[in-house]
């Protein structure tokens, strides 16, 4: 059968001018934050970019993105260096040993940030970490000072710090409309873990 319609399409791609790394909040009570930044580390790969994901709170319950971060090959680097969320979910960790697994983390992201092999690096659920106190003001704005200019550098997590939306490039706020867990549907693979 012979395609009736018109002609496929020529394929362009935009190259900006000025290439410029930017810092990117996504924020908010609603669900998808972290899907979000999956979808921009997907798409990073697609242009040829190195991505390091780095994981502040999971780490107890399995997560589908630490399988499906595999299928990228060696574009994505994932750490979960969390022992899950703080206080919430029968989480058994005490609090210190949450924060010392976060301060962890912010080392890490320092280390990944500047040794210049990755041209996004998102930081899954800082902003969480920042609101429960298991990091430091001062070290995420330390880690925002850190980002080269051409790296992009994505904070997930609900109540971003009002300093980190004012230096952000980029905010954008997951808001819930509708929950299946408020209609006491248990969490779905693949879709909400």
């Amino acid at each position: 059968m012979k395609n009736q319609g018109s002609p496929p399409l020529q394929i362009h791609k935009l190259v900006p001018k000025l290439k410029q790394g930017l810092t990117v909040v996504i924020t908010g009570h609603g669900k998808g934050k972290t899907t979000a930044a999956l979808g921009m580390a997907v798409r990073a790969c697609g242009h040829g970019m190195k991505v390091c994901i780095i994981q502040f709170m999971k780490g107890d319950l399995y997560a589908g993105e630490w399988d499906g971060v595999k299928l990228l090959g060696k574009q994505v680097e994932l750490h979960t260096t969390g022992k899950g969320f703080c206080g919430i979910l029968g989480n058994p960790y005490p609090r210190s040993e949450h924060r010392a697994n976060a301060q962890d983390a912010v080392r890490l992201a320092l280390d990944k940030i500047d040794s210049g092999a990755f041209d996004m690096v998102i930081l899954d659920e800082i902003n969480n970490a920042l609101q429960l106190q298991l990091v430091d003001l001062e070290q995420v704005l330390e880690i925002l000072a850190h980002k080269p200019p051409l790296m992009h550098l994505v904070l997930t997590g609900r109540d971003a710090h009002p300093m980190v939306v004012e230096l952000a490039d980029t905010v954008s706020e997951v808001v819930e409309v509708k929950h299946a867990y408020r209609k006491e549907i248990e969490p779905q693979p693949g879709v909400d873990y």
